[in-house]
């Protein structure tokens, strides 16, 4: 039979060496199958009827002591006396079983995936036990985080979910009509997707402040690089607080196109961080300054965007605000707690 061929009606699979002349099959066929063994972290043990070890390959603990004598005595008795049952039954009726084992480690745990396979002679008759054995702790760990990061974007999506909750249903309370909704709702919208996409491009981990302020202001002031003098302290906001303050930052940009600072081609906006408090209790303080237009201020008094910036942001972040508007000018304070945020 040449290279690649299966003849018809036969499976492509074969337990037969091929393209090696039949003298020479053993000993290439071995060593192979070792480094295979090896390469992949495959063990194996092969054991008569009375369990008594034959031979072992890639033996390592905690199968084998540190002196290379294999053995169920170097497991935890749960598990050596499973292993022990799996292969007895294997014995008395000849089908193979298969089963996952997890031991305690100094790191965690780490797990096996185990195959006991009967041995037959010509007659079908079991002369021997193989066992082979395959660490998957790398692969649990892995499922492991897996499952905590779907849990965490489970939690983070309905956190979102919430937020923009509360943000139609203010924003219909505030709107002065179906128009007016859609466009102040696509807006706010729009920041939490901008504040979301740095959350995300950290692994959720979160946004940097000076990042956050200039990517809301940006995307109002007339000219992107000038519109905005950041200074002090750039900390890095953990998820809840990057979607709050940025939120707080476009409602204050949108607010300065209409009626302040960056409705002025050559208007920008002060933006001023400090950190306060001990080394083990720092919280994080936030103020926005700008000159606003003599007696220019929007109409109906309190409106979504002072609510949010005096109440709903604060309250999400366990902190406090405050909003002055003066004749020419527009002052806003916001105090963060520590737990919102991270310095290097």
């Amino acid at each position: 039979m040449s290279f690649g061929s299966t003849p018809k009606g036969q499976s492509s699979y074969s337990d037969e060496t091929i393209g090696l002349p039949t003298d020479e099959k053993d000993g290439q066929l071995g060593r192979a199958l070792m480094h295979a063994l090896r390469n992949a972290g495959v063990a194996v043990l092969y054991q008569d009827r009375d369990l008594k070890m034959v031979w072992g390959r890639n033996m390592r603990a905690p199968w084998v002591s540190g002196d290379g004598e294999a053995g169920q005595n170097m497991l935890p008795a749960a598990q050596a006396e499973r292993l022990d049952t799996a292969r007895r039954k294997v014995v008395a009726t000849g089908k193979p079983e298969r089963f996952e084992i997890g031991m305690p480690a100094e790191d965690g745990m780490r797990w096996f995936e185990i195959w006991v396979d009967a041995d037959l002679d010509d007659s079908g008759a079991v002369q021997g036990i193989v066992t082979t054995k395959v660490e998957t702790t790398e692969q649990k760990r892995r499922e492991q985080t897996l499952r905590t990061l779907l849990r965490e974007v489970s939690h983070r999506s309905k956190n979102l979910l919430a937020i923009i909750q509360g943000i139609a249903s203010q924003t219909g309370r505030y709107s002065d009509g179906i128009a007016d909704f859609l466009t102040r709702f696509r807006g706010r919208l729009q920041s939490l997707a901008s504040s979301q996409d740095l959350v995300t491009s950290s692994n959720w981990r979160g946004a940097r402040l000076r990042e956050l302020v200039a990517g809301q202001v940006g995307r109002y002031g007339p000219d992107p690089v000038n519109s905005l003098r950041f200074e002090g302290a750039n900390p890095f906001l953990n998820p809840n607080a990057a979607l709050h303050i940025g939120l707080a930052m476009h409602e204050l940009a949108v607010n300065s196109v209409s009626y302040g600072a960056l409705s002025r081609p050559d208007g920008f906006v002060e933006v001023v961080a400090g950190l306060e408090g001990e080394p083990d209790d720092l919280s994080l303080s936030l103020a926005w300054h700008e000159r606003i237009a003599p007696h220019k201020e929007p109409k109906n008094g309190k409106r979504f965007g002072s609510v949010a910036l005096e109440r709903v942001v604060p309250a999400s972040l366990n902190g406090a605000a405050k909003l002055d508007i003066g004749n020419d000018r527009l002052d806003y304070s916001l105090t963060v707690p520590h737990g919102n945020f991270e310095i290097d």
